[in-house]
């Protein structure tokens, strides 16, 4: 099913995707509506999927997670079940944010957050003991210059 969004949908959505938190009052208000068409709106825009989980963003370094690794992961295995083995396990592991399968050279990518490179080590260690890995290639992230989970909507 694929909904239809106007403008008012995207300003909801870009108000959401700003701050979550904001009452339907501040929101209604924000986008020229009144609170029930709003919450209606939002209704919508959950039940066909747009708007997914609410979460909170937390600062990872304040946390104590320090280190960023991008992995770049080739593999000389393209059955189904290695594939199977190998997301399940990306998938069990709570140090990967995101996974990506890629076209090229390298077949996956993935963001992995660790509290040191000590750490990471562990989390390479486990991989390969878990699934076979033609070849992995970790990028420590320096500086993070941009984040957002905020989508170009307007």
């Amino acid at each position: 099913m694929t909904l239809r969004l106007d403008d008012i949908d995207r300003k909801i959505l870009s108000e959401l995707q700003a701050d979550a938190s904001q009452s339907l009052d501040v929101i209604a208000g924000k986008v020229g509506s009144s609170k029930t068409p709003v919450w209606n709106r939002i209704r919508k825009m959950r039940e066909a999927g747009v708007i997914g989980a609410q979460t909170v963003i937390v600062d990872a370094e304040k946390l104590g997670f320090e280190a960023c690794f991008f992995v770049l992961i080739r593999t000389s295995e393209h059955e189904a079940h290695w594939q199977e083995k190998f997301l399940a396990t990306l998938k069990a592991r709570p140090e990967v944010m995101e996974a990506h399968r890629l076209a090229g050279e390298i077949d996956y990518i993935l963001k992995v957050r660790v509290r040191n490179a000590r750490a990471y080590d562990e989390f390479y260690q486990a991989l390969i003991s878990e699934v076979k890995i033609f070849n992995v290639t970790a990028l420590l992230s320096m500086e993070e210059i941009k984040f957002t989970t905020e989508l170009p909507l307007t």
